[in-house]
């Protein structure tokens, strides 16, 4: 059995009790106690304190997942990066406790607007992240003109009668299907169209074109071929879309 009284806990319920963490009594099992300290120190250690979003250790390990996923899969997923405009100068006109409210606002809007499935997270100062898995291609365009208009309208108190707007820059990039990438390569990339974003007068999504992966007929009959054999319909069809696809192929070398 464990003793507890051996165990120096003090400042691990100190932290945890001052985030509102539910811990068992100590006097329940020494086993069942330690490891509820234990789960939600690993929970707090993923959270952004400001915001309760995930925070960037969450956020790498969730990356570096997808990375593999979509390696093994080919199934798409976009990354954004999304910055808020103008940020300093909400904190120079109306005080760092300002800032604190409306980064709190835009991490409530941005949860709102996404699929539970999906990763947001604080990336740091007024920077977040969302990582979309299985997002086919416009969809993921489609997310990000949602989240941006309902930033825009939104009117964020921040003291007595005082509200103010913002306006937020996204910038996107899918991850490399059938690749293994790094998760450094891919955020480049995000900050990349963010950049674009700002540059082309903010308040806007710039996503990179999703790649469109295509097979021929013949490259068909090279994967699936050996597969119908107990099927000559399936090769006739197959046959068929090859002779098509050289045709088309010869009248627009001729054209």
């Amino acid at each position: 059995m464990i003793d507890l009284k051996k165990l120096k806990l003090d400042d691990a319920r100190a932290l945890l009790e001052h985030g509102a963490h539910q811990l068992p009594e100590p006097d329940e099992s020494s086993q069942a106690y330690l490891q509820a300290v234990i789960d939600k120190l690993c929970e707090l250690s993923q959270k952004d304190p400001l915001t309760g979003l995930a925070n960037r250790r969450f956020f790498n390990n969730v990356l570096t997942r997808e990375i593999e996923v979509v390696a093994r899969s080919g199934e798409p997923a976009l990354l954004l990066m999304l910055d808020i405009d103008h940020f300093k100068a909400v904190n120079d006109t109306y005080g760092h406790q300002a800032g604190d409210t409306v980064l709190q606002a835009v991490a409530k809007t941005l949860i709102k607007c996404v699929r539970p499935m999906d990763t947001v997270a604080r990336f740091g100062g007024e920077e977040f992240v969302i990582i979309l898995p299985s997002c086919q291609g416009y969809y993921g365009h489609q997310v990000a003109e949602r989240i941006r208009e309902s930033l825009s309208a939104m009117k964020i108190p921040i003291s007595s009668g005082v509200t103010i707007k913002i306006t937020i820059s996204i910038g996107g990039a899918y991850a490399p299907r059938w690749v293994r990438s790094t998760p450094e390569l891919w955020v480049d990339r995000a900050d990349l169209e963010l950049y674009r974003a700002k540059s082309e007068g903010r308040d806007c999504v710039c996503i990179e074109p999703q790649p469109i992966l295509s097979v021929s007929a013949e490259e068909k009959h090279l994967l699936f071929g050996p597969l119908s054999l107990g099927d000559p319909a399936w090769i006739e069809n197959l046959a068929s879309e090859s002779s098509v696809g050289s045709s088309g192929s010869a009248m627009n070398r001729v054209n």
